[in-house]
């Protein structure tokens, strides 16, 4: 999941202060020219996708090893990558929590 993370930032739109002073929004420098930036929500749309495609992955490694299909350490690999994701949807989700709680607490 952190890959997934790491591969989509390059695709977001950022603001940028040009010479001018005006802000613009441009594509970071990761980005080609032809590809279109994509936003936040379809960012975290991937990285959601891409976690419920680890533990898929994790749960079918475990069925094989307990049917004997896979080795032991195919299984432990599966499990410790599926433990990384779930640690960092629930990172992501207490700083999401977090930010809010923080913005209810502000003076309109």
């Amino acid at each position: 999941m952190i890959s997934a993370i790491g591969a989509a930032l390059p695709r977001l739109d950022t603001a940028r202060v040009d010479s001018a002073g005006s802000i613009g929004t441009t594509s970071m420098p990761g980005a080609t020219q032809g590809t279109p930036a994509t936003d936040f929500s379809s960012v975290l749309k991937e990285v959601a996708a891409d976690a419920v495609d680890t533990m898929k992955s994790a749960e079918a490694t475990s069925i094989q090893g307990i049917k004997g299909q896979a080795s032991t350490q195919a299984v432990v690999d599966a499990v410790m990558q599926a433990e990384r994701t779930l640690q960092t949807a629930v990172a992501l989700r207490d700083k999401v929590v977090a930010a809010y709680q923080e913005m209810s607490r502000m003076s309109i």
